[in-house]
């Protein structure tokens, strides 16, 4: 092979590699590094599965558009100006504060654990990638409750990020009774700059703002029924914001919101209680021994208010797009 063939033949080596390295790096991938499961979007961290030796499988970092922190991180990570209130806020989770009678929302002394059975499934893919696991409920007292499946889907998009989860609890060890409270259930604590109520920390800085499907603001939003809700803040000094959606097929759907000026955000469909004053016990929902029930919603992570974003349109989209089951 004379010099000129020589040198064309490293210039198609080295084409082969970098097209293979870019190849590598588009779509989603899914791995276990370091006890946990990361979930990269076209080579880009977007969050981290964290399951072992924790009170409950919770996802952190969640990184937003331009890889920002979407969510606070104490009590992972401490980090100057934030508060250190709710140690079991952590950053994105599922969990309910009376399943027959056991908390499994706080991290009290008799608080019950949501325990990592095992993984059904960790696929990664050109469009999605996906983490399937099977998860037991456990009281304080080593008693089995039930068991619980997440089934997170994670998907490639170019102007933000979205992530579907999917909960499914069966009653394997008897009936179960969700009860009426407040405290739960599908969660994020955002990042402490986009918070309604700024903290000390922040004082003067501009708030955030929160709107629901129906039109409710802000403070005013706390405890009322919509299909979705958008809570938008700065991030540093951009405008970002995150929609749940609570899909048609869930339980008592449109749902209640648990969202805080504080940075709390959670779609509750137990705690009519205290979310409409009614009679104790209002919301209670039994799932008889043997049957399953299934909540689906999904997380839009964007930049700019609700209506740059189309949060109402990209909801109708997932509402058709995304059939019962």
């Amino acid at each position: 092979m004379d010099g000129m063939s020589r040198c064309a033949a490293l210039v198609l080596a080295a084409a082969w590699v970098s097209g293979s390295l870019h190849a590598a790096t588009e779509g989603v991938t899914v791995r276990e590094v370091d006890g946990k499961v990361r979930v990269e979007v076209n080579g880009n961290l977007f969050t981290e599965y964290h399951y072992q030796n924790v009170s409950r499988p919770f996802l952190y970092p969640i990184l937003g558009p331009g890889d920002l922190p979407m969510t606070r991180n104490w009590p992972m990570k401490e980090a100057p100006g934030e508060d250190r209130d709710h140690p079991h806020h952590r950053s994105l989770w599922w969990t309910h504060g009376a399943v027959n009678g056991v908390d499994f929302w706080s991290e009290g002394a008799n608080a019950g654990r949501t325990v990592h059975d095992r993984f059904l499934s960790l696929q990664s893919g050109p469009d999605t990638g996906v983490i399937h696991s099977r998860n037991v409920l456990v009281a304080k007292d080593g008693r089995r409750v039930g068991t619980v499946e997440f089934i997170l889907t994670f998907h490639r998009r170019t102007e933000d990020r979205v992530l579907d989860w999917e909960t499914k609890v069966t009653a394997s060890e008897g009936d179960l009774t969700f009860g009426d409270t407040k405290e739960g259930t599908m969660a994020i604590r955002l990042n402490e700059t986009m918070r309604l109520k700024p903290n000390k920390e922040n004082a003067g800085q501009p708030k955030g703002r929160i709107v629901t499907s129906e039109g409710v603001r802000d403070d005013a939003t706390w405890g009322k029924r919509a299909a979705w809700v958008d809570y938008q803040g700065l991030v540093q000094g951009e405008l970002l914001g995150v929609a749940i959606f609570d899909h048609p097929s869930n339980p008592r759907h449109p749902t209640w919101w648990h969202v805080r000026d504080y940075g709390l955000f959670a779609a509750n469909p137990f705690g009519i209680h205290d979310f409409e004053r009614k009679p104790a016990g209002t919301g209670d929902l039994v799932v008889a021994r043997g049957e399953n029930l299934r909540f689906r919603y999904r997380f839009v992570l964007h930049r700019g208010d609700e209506q740059a974003a189309r949060v109402a349109a990209l909801f109708e989209e997932y509402a058709k797009a995304t059939p019962s089951r």
